[in-house]
């Protein structure tokens, strides 16, 4: 949990409500004729988070845009004058530095979800822009999202479906390649709240399962997970008939699975990755597939996002990818549209916000993306 002191940077909280209008942006995806048959479907353009009224009967402006890249682009526009930003994981509106030196007016920045990578997190510190998301609010849904993506690339799903769409049928080319999930060792790289529910989840399925974390999970977790610590990452990968990434983007992790680290896996291994694309060598990952060196690959998380047309994982052998969905069901979109909606009515009253939802406040950015 990140717990700072109460001491206001230069771009601090107002000392009670907002006595001007105040200018929030969100930038989310567009729904397109999905936002107009499912009332529930709230996190693009048309819906608005569904805090548009709410936000609107308060007095504030509030812009909402899918467009976000290039100079020319939407959010562009407002930058220099926007007092607080929405954005999501799934259609990240990037903060770079030049970006934030830009907004002179940008004083929240506001993740609705989980993970704040698109924000250059050093910047907003020396800005003294808050930046904080919904802690917790679709780690059940990534959690199962992992759990489904292990089974289809252990079972062969993918390419049975391919097969059968494209009017196959040969048994032989999907069972030669298909394992049960029973009796195999399967990793979490990171043991946060997403690893601890998947780990949970796995438990049922009779798996051994590892972790490597450089905080051990609390004893009572272990139990309840039958989870064991790896103390050394390599030596993990090379028991492990499936791994699962489940650490933040940082320096530190950028590309860090490489070619050298793909190469201490076991091989025809699977590897599943619904933390950030980023985190891997995009050509490494396409080649092991080639190779069978990894037995499939898969996951909802690309760099950038949306990927280009060419990108390598788009066309790779064996993989279980999709757009960055994982996170956000219709289940999950309720939480973390309630949670904005709570940190906003708290700002707009100079409350806190709980503890572990800062990920930079005062200055300091939270430990995790340290």
């Amino acid at each position: 949990m990140f717990r700072v002191g109460l001491q206001v940077a230069s771009r601090s909280f107002s000392s009670a409500a907002p006595a001007k209008k105040l200018k929030v942006v969100g930038v989310f995806y567009k729904g397109g004729e999905h936002a107009a048959k499912n009332p529930k479907f709230i996190g693009n353009v048309e819906n608005c988070l569904g805090i548009r009224q709410w936000l609107e009967d308060q007095g504030h402006d509030y812009i909402v845009t899918d467009d976000k890249e290039g100079p020319t682009c939407e959010l562009e526009k407002h930058i220099p004058d926007m007092d607080v930003l929405i954005t999501t994981p799934f259609h990240p509106g990037y903060m770079t530095a030049e970006r934030i030196q830009k907004a002179k007016n940008l004083k929240l920045a506001l993740t609705a979800g989980i993970g704040s990578d698109h924000i250059d997190l050093t910047a907003a510190s020396k800005a003294g822009i808050t930046v904080a998301e919904v802690t917790g609010s679709n780690v059940v849904s990534v959690a199962e999202d992992q759990l489904m993506r292990v089974l289809i690339l252990l079972r062969n799903y993918q390419n049975g479906w391919t097969q059968v769409n494209a009017g196959g049928w040969d048994v032989a080319e999907i069972v030669s390649k298909a394992y049960d999930v029973q009796g195999k060792t399967i990793g979490s790289v990171g043991a946060g709240r997403i690893g601890y529910h998947l780990l949970k989840r796995l438990k049922a399925f009779d798996c051994n399962l590892l972790y490597y974390d450089r905080v051990a999970m609390p004893s009572d977790k272990e139990k309840e997970t039958g989870a064991t610590r790896e103390a050394d990452l390599d030596t993990m990968l090379a028991k492990c008939d499936a791994v699962v990434m489940n650490v933040p983007l940082t320096e530190k992790t950028r590309g860090f699975f490489n070619k050298d680290r793909i190469s201490k896996m076991k091989r025809g291994a699977v590897l599943v990755n619904n933390a950030r694309g980023a985190l891997m060598d995009a050509n490494a990952v396409a080649e092991a597939c080639k190779s069978g060196h990894l037995g499939g690959y898969g996951g909802d998380v690309w760099y950038p996002q949306p990927p280009p047309k060419d990108h390598p994982w788009r066309s790779m052998p064996n993989n279980a990818m999709t757009p960055h969905v994982s996170g956000s069901t219709l289940d999950a979109q309720a939480r973390y549209s309630a949670g904005v909606k709570e940190m906003l009515r708290r700002y707009f009253v100079n409350e806190e916000f709980p503890a572990d939802y800062y990920i930079v406040k005062d200055g300091k950015i939270a430990p995790q993306y340290l």
